[in-house]
C-alpha cells in the first residue's frame, strides 16, 4: 500500500504544480481556453505515443463496443474541470482555488465510494468519515481567512 500512497501524492503535486503553470500560461495568452487546448494537445500526444509504445494484450474494437455510451463524456468534464482551474487560479490564488476544489473532490469522491457509483468499491459514509469530512471543511474555512 505504501508504494501507492507514495504514487497518489506524486499525483497530488503534479495536478498542483501543473495547474499553477498552465494558470500562468493562460494569463501571457489571454485565455484559460487557449491554455486548456495546450494542455490537452501534449498531454494527448504524450498518451499517444505511450499507447503505441506499451504492450496490448486485448484490440481496442473489442473493448470500446462494451462500454456504456455515458461513459465517453469523462473528458467534458476534464476539459471543464481543468478550464476553469485555469481561468479561476490567477484570480482566486493557487491555493484557495487548490483548497476549494480538492475539498469538492473530497466530498464527490465519499459520495462516489458510499454509493459505489461507475462500478467503483463501495466504502460507506461511516461515523468516522463522517467526522473527518466535517474537519476537512472546518479546516478549508480556516484555511481560507475565516
Amino acid at each position: 500500500m505504501a508504494p501507492l500512497i507514495c504514487l497518489a501524492a506524486v499525483a497530488g503535486i503534479l495536478i498542483a504544480v501543473q495547474a499553477g503553470m498552465n494558470a500562468q500560461l493562460g494569463v501571457l495568452l489571454q485565455s484559460p481556453l487557449l491554455a486548456s487546448l495546450v494542455a490537452f494537445s501534449v498531454s494527448a500526444a504524450v498518451t499517444m505515443l505511450l499507447v503505441l509504445f506499451t504492450d496490448h494484450t486485448t484490440e481496442p474494437a473489442d473493448q470500446t463496443q462494451a462500454i456504456p455510451g455515458w461513459l465517453w463524456l469523462g473528458g467534458l468534464l476534464s476539459a471543464g474541470g481543468v478550464g476553469l482551474f485555469y481561468y479561476l487560479i490567477p484570480r482566486m490564488g493557487a491555493g484557495p482555488m487548490m483548497s476549494i476544489a480538492l475539498t469538492s473532490q473530497l466530498t464527490v469522491a465519499m459520495m462516489v465510494s458510499h454509493f459505489g457509483w461507475f462500478g467503483l468499491p463501495q466504502s460507506p459514509l461511516d461515523t468516522s468519515r463522517a467526522i473527518g469530512l466535517v474537519a476537512l471543511l472546518s479546516g478549508i474555512y480556516l484555511v481560507n481567512g475565516a
